[in-house]
């Protein structure tokens, strides 16, 4: 059943993470803009979402949104609300990043004749995500670590299924300590994981150590 849990926690951390690593590009973009009319509900929603509990806005997505017709099961309103979560705080990471961009840098590549998405997609996001994917590889762990909140809108993810257990057994040191180690297990995977996919994508930080 530890095991089944597990397998779930996985599998909605990392549909979290795609959904806000797009959400965090948008909403950086968005964030910098010149016009007023897109750049303040970014930082609205940005201020909102990190000035408030996790569970506030999981029971928020779940709770509240059936009053407006819209109704989620509980696996997918933890992966909104997950991923609304985790974009929030991703868009800090990345605008920062392309903040560190050089203006010199995207001169250089008008001066080459490169249309604006390439200049956006190589000489912009591609050096920023370079530069703060540590940052980010540390907020994707933050946002698997935080899937345990979804237990409270009755996900079946490890903490949710270790909350059963220990309610039929009464086990509460033994079945929360192996919680514990799974996702220990899970955290050191994941790290591992991200450490690779950084070698992959930006295999020049490497060759400079």
């Amino acid at each position: 059943m530890l095991l089944q849990g597990a397998l779930l926690t996985v599998q909605i951390s990392l549909a979290a993470m795609a959904f806000s690593l797009v959400i965090g590009v948008a909403a950086a973009c968005l964030s910098l803009s010149g016009k007023a009319v897109l750049r303040l509900p970014v930082l609205a929603y940005v201020e909102a979402i990190r000035n408030t509990p996790f569970i506030v806005q999981v029971f928020l997505i779940y709770f509240g949104l059936p009053a407006l017709g819209m109704h989620l099961a509980p696996i997918p309103a933890a992966v909104v609300a997950m991923s609304i979560y985790g974009g929030a705080y991703t868009s800090e990471i990345i605008r920062a990043g392309i903040q560190a961009i050089g203006r010199g840098q995207i001169e250089a590549g008008k001066t080459l004749g490169m249309s604006p998405l390439v200049i956006f997609r190589y000489v912009v996001l591609k050096p920023a995500l370079s530069a703060v994917f540590p940052s980010l590889a540390a907020q994707f762990i933050l946002l698997l670590l935080s899937s345990s909140v979804v237990s409270a809108i009755s996900v079946p993810e490890l903490t949710g299924i270790g909350n059963d257990i220990q309610g039929m057994t009464l086990r509460n040191m033994e079945v929360y300590l192996v919680i514990a180690v799974f996702y220990v297990a899970m955290v050191a995977a994941l790290r591992g994981a991200m450490t690779a996919l950084e070698r992959v994508l930006f295999p020049f930080k490497f060759m400079r150590r």
